[in-house]
């Protein structure tokens, strides 16, 4: 996808956002297909480099995976249609305002790895109970009859490309009128794109005011 510099996600931001949007596109485009096959599917990042995740053993995507592991795991969240009013300030006439969206998204190439013996299915599955429900206290290998149905993918990241659009190429005070205004509409994706719309703001302005701490600085000698 096409990213800015101005919208783009360091990868630890990128990592975070994954481990806290598990659910995404799973998308392997195999070889010599008309199109991929794409399978929305959970998933659990279990460290820096490595995604788990499950699915029935009957899903199309295996031969796609199985002619080709190199597969694209999309995830996007906290999108937001900004009208064009709302980036309006001051005596700015309202009606020349443009509207664009706001979104959170990250992509991440991978290499799959399919999982078929039982003890690897299990692995898989432990671990996303542990994100889901760590409290619980039956293991997964008391329904060790239904592990046939199923088949494991352990993804290895070799690409993390994020995409953090909140508004960065306006100034900052267009950027708060908007974040103001996502509070008061106040749809989820609102609320959560406001929570990067702010993060960005700050981030900036610590910058400038580091730059103008140097400037400072500077014209004392």
């Amino acid at each position: 996808m096409l990213i800015p510099a101005v919208d783009r996600a360091s990868r630890e931001e990128s990592l975070e956002f994954l481990r806290t949007h598990e659910f995404g596109q799973l998308v392997a485009g195999g070889r010599d297909r008309e199109v991929p096959v794409v399978v929305p599917t959970q998933f659990v990042v279990v460290d820096d480099e490595t995604v788990f995740l499950h699915l029935a053993q009957k899903n199309p995507i295996w031969s796609a995976m199985e002619e080709s592991a190199t597969v694209m795991l999309s995830v996007t969240s906290a999108y937001s249609y900004i009208p064009g009013y709302w980036r309006a300030i001051g005596d700015e006439d309202p009606d020349m305002g443009i509207p664009t969206i706001y979104f959170a998204a990250v992509q991440a190439r991978c290499r799959a790895e399919l999982l078929s013996r039982p003890e690897a299915k299990l692995e898989v599955l432990r671990s996303q109970l542990q994100q889901k429900e760590p409290d619980r206290k039956t293991d997964p290998s008391a329904h060790g009859h239904l592990l046939p149905g199923i088949r494991g993918a352990r993804l290895t990241i070799l690409e993390l490309n994020g995409k953090f659009k909140f508004g960065g190429n306006m100034d900052i005070p267009h950027r708060r009128a908007v974040a103001d205004r996502l509070v008061e509409r106040a749809k989820p994706a609102d609320l959560e794109g406001h929570g990067y719309a702010m993060r960005n703001i700050e981030r900036d302005e610590n910058a400038q005011a580091a730059v103008s701490r140097s400037d400072q600085a500077g014209g004392m000698f």
